[in-house]
């Protein structure tokens, strides 16, 4: 599937430099891992950071949500981080991320035979750690209880931002890999990849980026791609 993205730098400052910093992002679909977290509709997204001098970071992010039949219709993020420079153009990263879904409550929907009972959205942290080696980064991300299953779940990923000379355009690329006991066949359908590769463009406080996104995922686990 086609994703387009206009972002813009709401706020000056740079979030490891002891400023706040904001941003307001419009996406023509809220991509989490290949999967679409608004049923294929456009979402708004914004967050809120302050950077320490020492490297530490904090933040806020938040956007619209439809997992329809389950309630809920928001997302808000709270995390931490922390990043230092190994050498030139090499850093590492720390963090935790905790996931809130304020307002979605447990609800009764009939099927025409007779109700059934569909939980809340559960809320869950994931921690992470990973390296940036010029325009690459890795990361590795670890859940302990992903979605409130009762289940622990990892989730590698790699992305990359290649330039293209000083015309403000870049490649973008990303390869994800789920897994852990929560993607096991009986409980989220199985351990899958997840990819995107697409063109970004920045201008001033202004980025704009169109990608193609796309999983490895079939039957019942498509349904959400």
């Amino acid at each position: 599937k086609w994703l387009a993205a206009a972002a813009a730098l709401a706020a000056a400052g740079t979030a490891n430099a002891g400023e706040f910093s904001s941003t307001i992002t419009a996406v023509s679909d809220y991509d989490f891992r290949g999967f679409s977290q608004s049923k294929k509709d456009p979402a708004l997204q914004a967050s809120l950071d302050y950077g320490f001098d020492n490297g530490f970071a904090i933040g806020a992010w938040a956007s619209n949500i439809d997992f329809e039949p389950v309630d809920g219709d928001i997302e808000l993020d709270l995390y931490a981080g922390y990043s230092a420079d190994i050498s030139d153009n090499v850093s590492w990263n720390v963090g935790a991320v905790y996931y809130l879904y304020p307002g979605s409550d447990t609800r009764t929907i009939s099927d025409g035979e007779g109700t059934i009972q569909i939980d809340d959205i559960g809320e869950y942290w994931e921690a992470y750690v990973g390296i940036d080696v010029g325009p690459v980064s890795l990361k590795q991300w670890y859940a302990d209880n992903l979605y409130d299953i009762d289940e622990s779940a990892l989730y590698t990923e790699a992305n990359a931002t290649f330039p293209i000379g000083e015309t403000g355009f870049s490649v973008l690329a990303h390869v994800g890999y789920s897994w852990g006991d929560a993607w096991d066949d009986d409980v989220l359908g199985g351990e899958l990849f997840d990819y995107s590769i697409g063109v970004g463009y920045d201008f001033e406080k202004f980025s704009l980026a169109l990608k193609y996104t796309g999983t490895d995922a079939s039957g019942d686990q498509k349904i959400t791609d």
